[in-house]
């Protein structure tokens, strides 16, 4: 079986469009079309039914998806056997949110291609919650999750390293000149503006702010750190954010760290399927990671 038919099975098994797979794989939708008919007609059986807005899978294209997945990986451990004497090659889809993404892994990225050029790697910006189902799905190989546990029966997570929180404010806010450390009760009244929701240093952060007596905050979610970074920047507020996606800010002066209540690192796991064979390239990229994280200090 040619096993090119069985990844656009799988592009299309996700994303449920022919159009949306076809730009997947770089592919005219007409092939994903006669290649969808190619699989059907050598197994015997249909796999998707065509609806208006789409495919979705039958029951037996249900029941091929982790034959599939398995056959893939079988076929890129033979691939990797073949090249083993060599060094590692390949691409290798890292999934992470936007502040590893900015802040972490283009250095990993310059890194890898001075010692392993043979290696690409493409970034994908994701939450928890996408990072999880697109390790799932295949779509990803590995995935950086920023969370104090990974509780996933399918997915297995390791910790790689601690990002250190700081409480932002602008150089002209109160705050900034605060000789003494600010205390719950203060941020209790002020105006936040944080990353959306699912981030797990601002759920925390966001949860600990209302739960206190007579809390009457605003509180502003923002998709993009970048966002948060220049409302507060503006004077408009306060934020909390890894310290790595504010060093710049901090040192030019256009934010000021905020004295006040501890706020514990935020943990780095790396993440992937259970199930699936991890490629010499994708264990490159996880050694190259850790080289590029902060040591965990015992205070953390």
């Amino acid at each position: 079986m040619d096993t090119r038919l069985l990844r656009t099975f799988l592009a299309l098994a996700r994303t449920g469009s022919f159009t949306a797979a076809a730009a997947e794989l770089h592919l005219a939708q007409s092939t994903v079309t006669v290649q969808i008919r190619a699989l059907e007609k050598e197994l015997g059986t249909r796999l998707f039914d065509r609806l208006p807005r789409g495919a979705s899978l039958t029951a037996a294209g249900r029941r091929l998806i982790e034959e599939a997945e398995a056959v893939l990986d079988a076929e890129s451990r033979l691939r990797a056997a073949v090249a083993a004497e060599g060094p590692p090659a390949g691409r290798v889809v890292v999934g992470a949110g936007e502040t590893l993404c900015s802040a972490r892994l283009p250095g990993v990225i310059a890194a890898l291609r001075r010692s392993h050029p043979g290696i690409e790697v493409d970034l994908a910006p994701v939450g928890t919650a996408a990072a999880v189902e697109g390790l799932r799905t295949g779509r990803l190989d590995i995935a950086l999750l920023l969370e104090e546990d990974v509780s996933f029966p399918d997915i297995a997570a390791e910790p790689l390293a601690h990002e250190p929180l700081v409480l932002l404010c602008a150089p002209g806010h109160p705050f900034a000149r605060r000789p003494a450390p600010v205390t719950w009760e203060d941020l209790a009244g002020e105006t936040f503006f944080l990353h959306e929701q699912g981030c797990s240093y601002s759920d925390r952060l966001a949860h600990r702010l209302l739960s206190l007596p007579g809390a009457h905050l605003r509180l502003t979610r923002f998709g993009s750190i970048e966002a948060a970074r220049s409302c507060v920047a503006a004077g408009l507020g306060l934020t909390l954010l890894p310290r790595a996606t504010a060093e710049d800010a901090l040192r030019e002066g256009r934010l000021a760290a905020v004295a006040g209540p501890p706020f514990p690192d935020v943990p780095v796991q790396v993440a992937r399927h259970r199930r699936r064979w991890v490629s010499p390239a994708a264990q490159a990229v996880v050694a190259e990671l850790a080289r590029h994280f902060p040591a965990r200090t015992a205070a953390s």
